[in-house]
């Protein structure tokens, strides 16, 4: 099975990514953690340069490497893994690329329909976790952290967009997205996906 995990910055991603390989190897599933933009050598190349605050780079630009970057992630790591009947549990995938390129940026879902299908097929993730906090909320959790990325450092409207996106996305199908509420402790929030996914199971 492929899960993925969005949401905005600070919702909490990379500390419940590891929580959910972890119990996942305890039902006995062989997992692979991963990420995006990343997960391979390219892809992290990649991942460095879009996230530089230092640079500045074009709309059509940021969409092509996003999914340049997959293309190579889905061929190198993600697909193999899943041949290999590993449970593949990864930080971001395309609903990200509508949420910020999309909705944040104002590229038309169109143009992002067409470079999915060709990267994909009709390959999509089996379930989608999306972990919803307020943006004040996690853009000051993202402060903590130290200096911030390219990313982080877009205005609050950007990521009200995106946060809207996603949980348009989420209502729209919810036969694959579940949302939960990011804004509660780390341990119910781990204790509530570990239910999710029981129950997907």
């Amino acid at each position: 099975m492929f899960i993925t995990i969005e949401g905005i910055e600070g919702a909490g991603k990379s500390t419940h990514l590891s929580s959910i390989a972890d119990f996942l190897q305890e039902t006995g599933k062989s997992v692979l953690i991963t990420r995006e933009p990343g997960g391979t050598k390219i892809g992290e190349f990649l991942r460095e340069l879009l996230l530089n605050p230092e640079q500045t780079i074009g709309l059509d630009t940021e969409l092509l490497l996003m999914f340049a970057a997959r293309a190579e992630h889905l061929t190198s790591v993600i697909r193999p893994a899943l041949q290999a009947e590993k449970w593949v549990v990864c930080s971001r995938f395309t609903d990200a690329t509508y949420a910020y390129q999309g909705a944040g940026r104002g590229i038309s879902e169109s143009r992002i329909a067409a470079l999915e299908e060709w990267v994909q097929g009709a390959f999509r993730p089996d379930l989608t976790l999306v972990l919803d906090i307020p943006v004040e909320t996690g853009l000051a959790r993202v402060r903590t952290r130290g200096a911030m990325d390219r990313f982080e450092q877009e205005e609050v409207a950007f990521f009200q967009r995106v946060r809207n996106d996603y949980l348009a996305r989420a209502k729209a199908h919810p036969h694959r997205y579940r949302v939960l509420d990011a804004q509660q402790s780390m341990e119910t929030v781990a204790t509530q996906i570990k239910d999710l996914i029981r129950e997907f199971l």
